[in-house]
């Protein structure tokens, strides 16, 4: 039987990674995946790091496991995504120093060097934090010594794997809007901002768009996982950039990405900033629109956190069908979750309920009421880009492992009173959007998008209530703290 031709996309969330085998035609045939290990780095006071070196043995080894699973397959190109934020660093000689995910906030001391955030968030589209690469970068040079005597370059996550493949050193413009060195609408790397930093020039690698072609994996590399040394390296681009890729929106939706956590996403084809600053707006992997964005932050992770206490050995349909038959909302939660309006996050939170307690609470009360603070928090950061960009589309669409609740589904086509639609690849959607950039840059037809769901919304009288006491358990928690 001849082999089927494939793509290899290595997907390196904040979490975990993922490494699929993917048809051209976008059939997932083979996956796996693995937890990324952080290491507290005791120099500052709110810093984790990995090892890239260790990262890649286990990216090679989840790619290995991937292709046995496809089984008789031709790789024709490979390419990457990955968390956004985060960064691998580079020495003199081409060697990974030190991995800084987007979790690392080694920065934060030193953010008191940005005196006027006002302008940076004009050249950015985000308000300047710790969050951010080149507040990483600061951190090392104020105390790292020994790291920052052999950096030569960085570069983003998914950036670096496709270094690792092909040897080529390059920054793909996606990634590069999440530096603080680069401007979105110039769609260049910005002197004006390297100035501020104190960095130089020397540090930035050249600027790639998404769907370029590298090169050809290294002989090495393609020894190691057992492909030809013909396949071809392709530039990716952040995970929620693929993610909204793989949907297949077209400009001016709104896609909401449900991972850990949860960006609301609008699609423009012009720069738009929020005179208030509470919203980022980067380049998208196509070349030519921005991503619009407010996130709703955790999310996804607590959904997640809470199965694993509540639901250790139940899937996801025993859950669905628990919250089908809970007669009564019994509890409300508050859980961590951003609003673009709110200028400190929550630091604290937790679930109210009536005391004593009722007969009728149960494990699915909780979750319940997790998901209904997911909904919320979608639709307060979806109102914020609204106010600022006008959404006049009658649907919303989403992806990503976090929505696969229908009963979630059904809370946001409700409280946006807007249709919730998905694509049958849902739950691999950064995956899909690997594929549809490898098809584009061999020239190859992309599949026909197909919408697996439609959600209507369903208007009920309690949820204003609810929407209400949702509210007022947040601020409780935030005048608590």
């Amino acid at each position: 039987m001849a082999a089927k031709d494939a793509y290899l996309v290595i997907d390196i969330g904040t979490g975990n990674i993922r490494v699929a085998v993917a048809s051209t035609t976008g059939e997932i045939l083979g996956i796996d995946r693995d937890d990324i290990r952080y290491n507290k780095d005791t120099h500052y006071p709110e810093s984790l790091y990995f090892d890239p070196n260790r990262l890649w043995q286990q990216v090679t080894a989840l790619a290995k496991s991937a292709l046995q699973a496809a089984g008789h397959v031709n790789v024709l190109a490979l390419t990457a995504t990955s968390q956004r934020e985060g960064i691998v660093l580079l020495d003199k000689r081409g060697k990974s120093l030190i991995g800084l995910p987007n979790i690392d906030h080694r920065g934060r001391e030193w953010e008191q060097i940005i005196t006027d955030k006002s302008r940076v968030y004009q050249l950015t589209g985000r308000y300047p934090s710790s969050l951010f690469s080149a507040m990483k970068i600061v951190g090392i040079r104020e105390r790292r010594a020994d790291i920052w005597a052999e950096l030569s370059t960085f570069l983003s996550i998914s950036d670096w794997v496709e270094y690792m493949l092909s040897g080529v050193a390059h920054y793909e413009h996606s990634q590069a809007s999440e530096t603080l060195l680069y401007d979105i609408e110039k769609k260049s790397w910005c002197d004006e901002l390297l100035s501020i930093f104190n960095l130089k020039t020397s540090l930035l690698p050249e600027l790639t768009n998404s769907g370029a072609i590298l090169g050809t994996i290294t002989n090495v590399q393609a020894a190691a996982l057992g492909i030809s040394p013909n396949a071809k390296i392709i530039v990716g681009g952040g995970d929620t950039q693929l993610a909204v890729i793989g949907t297949q929106p077209e400009t001016d939706d709104v896609v909401i990405v449900s991972g850990t956590t949860t960006p609301i996403i609008m699609l423009t084809g012009n720069y738009v900033t929020d005179k208030l600053e509470r919203t980022w707006t980067g380049r998208h992997v196509d070349g030519n629109s921005f991503m619009f964005e407010a996130n709703a932050g955790v999310t996804g992770l607590n959904y997640q956190r809470l199965k694993e206490v509540f639901y250790p050995n139940e899937g996801y349909d025993v859950i669905e069908k628990e919250l089908t038959s809970a007669q009564t909302d019994q509890c409300v939660a508050s859980l961590g979750s951003l609003l673009a309006d709110e200028k400190s996050s929550l630091t604290k939170g937790g679930f109210i309920f009536n005391a004593p307690v009722s007969h009728l609470l149960s494990r699915a009360s909780f979750v319940k009421a997790t998901l209904w603070d997911i909904a919320c928090s979608i639709v307060e950061n979806y109102n914020t880009l609204n106010q600022v960009s006008k959404h006049k589309r009658d649907y919303v669409w989403v992806c990503g492992g976090g929505v696969q609740s229908h009963t979630l589904r059904q809370y946001i086509a409700a409280l946006l009173n807007k249709k919730v639609m998905m694509r049958d690849s849902y739950r691999q959607s950064s995956v899909i959007g690997g594929v549809l950039i490898c098809n584009a840059a061999l020239g190859r037809a992309n599949p026909l998008a197909v919408t697996a769901e439609t959600v209507l919304p369903e208007h009920h009288v309690h949820y204003t209530q609810l929407y209400d006491e949702w509210k007022a358990a947040r601020s409780a928690f935030k005048k608590m703290y």
